[in-house]
């Protein structure tokens, strides 16, 4: 479908860059996102995917607007607190950019729902904030052969990357899983929440635009894939660090031996 002319107008500095131009901008307005979490993360990857004019963002999220959340969930205002998420961040984006479709999603992730809610996308990014829905996405989404953008952050650190281990490299080696980063499952309670140990607010805001770059780059693709990278910045330092992800052939979902084949409860 052509652009209209106020998309024209609208995308026009994307436009002339040569590595998007009509066609790309095409590509994005015909593409579909899923966003896992509306919240601190989530807030300003919606934003700039909306902005973009990525055609269809589906937002995952069951949670309610409060006050709190308005440190650095910067998607939410005060007129929605006590209202949906996703209602609240939908209501934005008509704001911000009418011709992108909102599909809402008021639930939690879990084992019963995840496999339709990623097939359904072209790229997930997970901006959830617990282990448990974590590692179900990125399952879920290599049973798919979806993309997942994912990233976390705590005081004043946070970490990105892109994960398709449904793909091999050159070589023919696998690319890595999250399981191959974390491992096992951490035990609830090991990484204590943002409401325990606090978040600097300016933090997930720059991580969750970083998703939304790598979610652009996977639809265009253009530039080179965070695949089997992991980038880490430390905000107190103004550092980023860069360090190679490994395949681990004993991995229980892509390794030599898999034991994990299905989506099932009691893997999360």
């Amino acid at each position: 479908m052509a652009l209209n002319d106020d998309e024209l107008e609208r995308y026009a500095r994307h436009i002339v860059l040569a590595e998007v131009g009509g066609p790309g901008q095409n590509k994005l307005k015909n593409a579909k996102v899923l966003v896992i979490g509306a919240g601190g993360l989530g807030a300003p990857l919606l934003q700039y995917l909306a902005a973009a004019g990525v055609g269809t963002i589906g937002i995952c999220d069951e949670d309610i607007v409060s006050l709190s959340n308005l440190q650095r969930q910067i998607i939410h205002t005060m007129e929605f607190i006590g209202k949906a998420k996703t209602a609240s961040a939908a209501h934005f984006i008509e704001s911000l950019n009418p011709n992108v479709t909102v599909v809402q999603h008021d639930t939690r992730v879990d084992t019963k729902n995840v496999m339709a809610l990623v097939s359904a996308y072209d790229v997930v990014a997970d901006a959830s904030d617990n282990f448990s829905t974590r590692f179900l996405v990125s399952d879920a989404c290599y049973f798919a052969k979806r993309p997942l953008i994912t990233a976390a952050v705590g005081q004043f650190d946070g970490q990105i990357s892109t994960f398709k281990p449904y793909l091999k490299k050159p070589g023919g080696e696998p690319y890595p899983t999250y399981r191959c980063f974390i491992g096992d499952l951490p035990e609830s309670g090991m990484f204590p929440a943002c409401e325990v140990a606090g978040i600097l607010g300016a933090l997930p805001g720059i991580l969750g635009s970083m998703q939304a770059m790598e979610v652009i780059k996977e639809l265009l693709d253009i530039g080179e894939s965070l695949a089997g990278r992991i980038l880490m910045y430390d905000a107190l330092f103004s550092r980023f660090f860069e360090t190679g992800l490994s395949w681990n052939k004993d991995n229980p979902l892509n390794g030599l031996s898999p034991t994990i084949n299905s989506i099932n409860s009691k893997n999360y």
